[in-house]
């Protein structure tokens, strides 16, 4: 690995810690962010020829203080440091540190930044722009791109939610048992947003953008180091690997989307399913389902199966009637009614959805679903609209010629013969 290669994955690495212990310190995200990116100026000089240190993120923490310190009146409760030419590879004074970094303070540091990024006063969109600047450190023009939204907006998203941060006067203190267990809840659900814009994006040329994905799965195994006995963090990890391990077959050479029952299965990830399942058994001993382990625990299901037609569509659907006893939603529902199809057939699955046609109108996926049954119960005309209100919401281009090809189909099928 290169010298440029493996100083950016220890940067990486180091981010979250660093940041969070440069906040603890200064109390100002700017001031943060800015001393990391000097300290890692200061690294790319002295790494390359004194080799990495022995813990890159103590390295980093303690040069990003001294620097911000140069700037910022003393604080009577920080601690003095080392000058920077006392640190080194095996120096004592970093080893110290680091140990004693590690032992009390890394979990809260990382925890209370995600919990900054994931306050409840911002709008999700916020929530997940602030998490990918500040604690995986992408470039605001790569977040631009990721939203397709211009670099300028993004900037100002980013500007705003950290203004709305500061305004909040966000305690800096570790966070207590109670404020954790409220928060985590918050977290959790910001990585997944994150790795949904990714899974299916809501929007732009790209249907797929795995970039996002990967980083909400480090994230979540960032989260799962911190939190290794919870299970339904066991259960986020395992939901987003799994749903992953698939990404290889889920759009053909086109960028047209491959159906779950189409999928080349030799193309899923078979060390990432192996990981997700063991962790999914790890969670489930622990005897306190949630809704991330059992969506895990369906997408188990599927990855088991050698083929579409071997799935076991009857726990399928026992996994999403617990799923909706935990969490209701239309949504739930909706994917219940995909093993209902498979189980009692087209019309059953009808009946069950037909309650969702207010709280779903808007959305892109019922009406798919609505389409695709009632063509197999030989309603053309009623398929037809179905499938007609999907392409008006699809949100990607991939997912209007898919529902194009239904309509294909339906109009081919209906073609008396010559």
């Amino acid at each position: 690995m290169s010298d440029i290669a493996w100083i950016d994955a220890a940067f990486r690495a180091a981010r979250p810690q660093a940041i969070g212990a440069l906040l603890r310190y200064f109390r100002d995200l700017d001031r943060a962010e800015e001393a990391f990116q000097e300290a890692c100026l200061r690294a790319l000089k002295h790494w390359p020829l004194n080799g990495p240190p022995r813990d890159p993120a103590a390295w980093l923490i303690l040069v990003g203080r001294n620097v911000a310190l140069d700037a910022v009146r003393r604080d009577r409760k920080n601690e003095p440091l080392p000058d920077e030419e006392a640190l080194s590879e095996s120096g004592d004074a970093e080893g110290e540190l680091a140990e004693r970094l590690d032992a009390t303070h890394y979990r809260d540091d990382v925890l209370r930044l995600l919990f900054i990024c994931c306050h409840p006063d911002l709008p999700a969109t916020q929530q997940i722009a602030l998490a990918l600047r500040i604690v995986s450190g992408l470039s605001v023009a790569a977040i631009a791109r990721a939203f397709l939204v211009g670099e300028s907006a993004m900037e100002q998203r980013i500007t705003r939610a950290k203004r709305r941060v500061q305004q909040a006067q966000i305690p800096y203190e570790a966070p207590g048992a109670v404020e954790r267990a409220e928060r985590l809840g918050a977290v959790a659900a910001m990585i997944y947003l994150l790795f949904n814009e990714g899974y299916s994006a809501s929007g732009g040329e790209a249907h797929i953008r795995p970039p996002l994905c990967e980083e909400a799965i480090r994230l979540a195994r960032l989260l799962l180091r911190m939190f290794p006995a919870e299970p339904e963090i066991m259960g986020l990890a395992a939901l987003l690997l799994m749903q992953h391990a698939r990404a290889k077959a889920r759009l053909d050479t086109d960028g047209a989307i491959i159906l779950l029952e189409d999928q080349d299965r030799s193309l899923w990830d078979r060390p990432l399913i192996a990981e997700a399942h063991a962790l999914i058994e790890k969670a489930l001993r622990h005897g306190r389902p949630g809704p991330y382990q059992v969506q895990a625990a369906i997408a188990g299901v599927h990855a088991h199966a050698a083929r579409f037609d071997a799935t076991d569509w009857g726990e399928i659907d026992r996994l999403y009637a617990l799923l909706e006893r935990l969490q209701p939603s239309p949504v739930v529902s909706l994917n219940r009614a995909v093993a209902t199809a498979k189980l009692a057939g087209p019309a059953a699955a009808l009946e069950r959805i037909a309650p969702l046609a207010a709280p779903l109108n808007g959305y892109f996926h019922f009406h798919g679903v609505k389409g695709a049954l009632l063509l197999q119960l030989g309603r053309a005309g009623e398929a037809r609209a179905a499938f007609d209100r999907a392409i008006a919401l699809a949100r990607t281009p991939a997912e209007a010629a898919h529902i194009r090809l239904q309509l294909d189909r339906l109009i081919k099928d209906s073609q008396p013969a010559s």
